[in-house]
């Protein structure tokens, strides 16, 4: 008897670095989030970024840049996400408690069901990906006043 292989299980998921930071100014106030897209050893990136229609918090923006990164990928892949949130990697890697943004936990834990997630922390403005996702969410809380 020879056994046959599925060929989804030889096929090995994509691989997606995704870079992202959320801003508001107060706290809360208007917020805006950005998410930058790149494939390890490739030059093509995807920049995607909003704002809140409502007043908001630094975390739920923080936490909706992350969402929105792991919405924008079409198919399971296996990311690295980087962000200078302490809230959102420590909570997903250190079990931290989530005592508030309930909504969000939900969705984001429903798109790690899908994908192969790495939760990195790096300091603020550390990587370039991380500047510009600081810019243009920056840039998303000026054009939500």
């Amino acid at each position: 008897m020879v056994a046959v292989q599925n060929s989804t299980e030889t096929q090995t998921k994509p691989v997606v670095n995704i870079h992202c930071d959320g801003a508001c100014s107060g706290n809360p106030g208007p917020g805006g989030w950005a998410a930058i897209l790149t494939i390890p050893g490739k030059s093509t990136k995807k920049a995607i970024s909003g704002k809140s229609d409502t007043t908001t918090t630094n975390n739920r923006m923080e936490l909706t840049a992350a969402i929105e990164g792991l919405k924008a990928l079409k198919k399971p892949c296996t990311v690295t996400l980087f962000s200078d949130s302490t809230y959102v990697i420590h909570t997903m890697t250190k079990s931290w408690r989530r005592n508030a943004n309930q909504d969000l936990w939900e969705q984001i834990e429903q798109l790690a069901l899908t994908h192969e997630i790495t939760w990195i922390w790096l300091p603020r403005n550390s990587t370039a990906e991380l500047d510009e996702c600081d810019r243009l969410a920056k840039e998303q809380v000026i054009n939500s006043r």
